[in-house]
């Protein structure tokens, strides 16, 4: 049996549902059960559970022989923030399963997690991390980059709703996007193939892009010609992101990871990981397909893109 937490988020469910299809038995945990009604019926045993409940988790590890950690509070609130979520309740969870004779745990972190990261998240996942590597459990420990669907959704919104593209920051800085699915085909090896246990896989997508071209790609699959975007001065999301922290802690995040995204390096080179932990498909998710699947049928590529902007600076549009 395999416990999934978090199986109503996108690699949680991604998860379950490929295991499920590979006949394998899975427990689904999950805040509301209720919302797990398509799972249930694949076959899942769906079962409430909250990291911050240590009760509920020892119910869930109960006769599990493997554990994936997929929860997080990026964009929580109230009580249900990276503090209580991604470090002490993935300390719990690690605790409970030690305590039922769980196996093998696999635990989804974040690429860049450190415990001196200037963003709670990344501290917090790289404290569970830390807990997770002392405490005599067989583990591994997944890095994911940015989920392609997510920034899919959060760059394309204001294109399709305000005929324009919304930029944090520059937008010209490489981030590496990965798609959830490669994810979960690289959780799924580390929860069946020892060749995992004991390592940390960083897993990124084959190619870094800028919020830009993001940006331009999504436009041409919508059919659009390039649009200016408004750019969000990073100045003014740093103070926002000092200023919402009190009253809106989990917008102040998401500026500061928007800050982030536009002065660090966040690229990444896939090619390590494929060479020491080939998959059973070669070929990783291409975000053109992701942004094409999402917004259109037409062949989308990166080079399209920078060629749009290169023609829209040439032409004195703002890119």
């Amino acid at each position: 049996m395999i416990l999934i937490v978090g199986a109503r988020g996108r690699l949680g469910g991604a998860v379950t549902r490929r295991l499920l299809a590979a006949g394998q038995s899975v427990r689904a945990m999950t805040r509301t059960p209720s919302q797990l009604a398509d799972l249930a019926a694949r076959g899942a045993e769906v079962v409430a559970g909250d990291l911050r409940d240590p009760a509920s988790l020892a119910r869930a590890c109960r006769g599990v022989d493997r554990v994936l950690a997929a929860a997080h509070a990026f964009d929580g609130a109230g009580a249900n923030v990276p503090a209580t979520v991604d470090d002490a309740g993935n300390r719990a969870l690690v605790d409970a399963a030690r305590a039922a004779g769980v196996e093998h745990v696999v635990f989804t972190s974040i690429q860049g997690a450190r415990a001196d990261h200037p963003i709670d998240i990344w501290r917090d996942k790289a404290r569970a991390e830390s807990y997770l590597s002392a405490s005599g459990l067989s583990h591994t420990i997944l890095r994911p980059s940015a989920f392609m669907e997510l920034w899919t959704d959060i760059v394309g919104t204001p294109i399709v709703r305000q005929g324009r593209p919304m930029i944090f920051g520059r937008g010209t800085n490489p981030i590496n996007f990965v798609a959830v699915a490669d994810v979960a085909r690289y959780a799924v090896f580390a929860l069946d193939d020892p060749r995992a246990r004991g390592q940390i896989i960083e897993v990124g997508g084959p190619d870094n892009v800028s919020l830009l071209a993001f940006a331009r790609m999504i436009e041409r699959a919508l059919g659009r010609a390039p649009a200016a975007p408004r750019h969000i001065p990073l100045a003014m999301m740093r103070v926002m992101g000092v200023v919402a922290r009190p009253v809106n802690p989990a917008f102040a995040r998401q500026v500061r990871a928007g800050v982030l995204m536009d002065t660090t390096d966040m690229s990444m080179d896939p090619g390590p990981t494929l060479r020491r932990f080939p998959l059973d498909a070669p070929e990783l998710t291409r975000l053109e397909d992701v942004v094409a699947r999402r917004y259109g049928a037409g062949e989308v590529t990166i080079a399209d893109t920078r060629r749009d902007q290169s023609v829209a600076s040439a032409n004195g549009t703002p890119t």
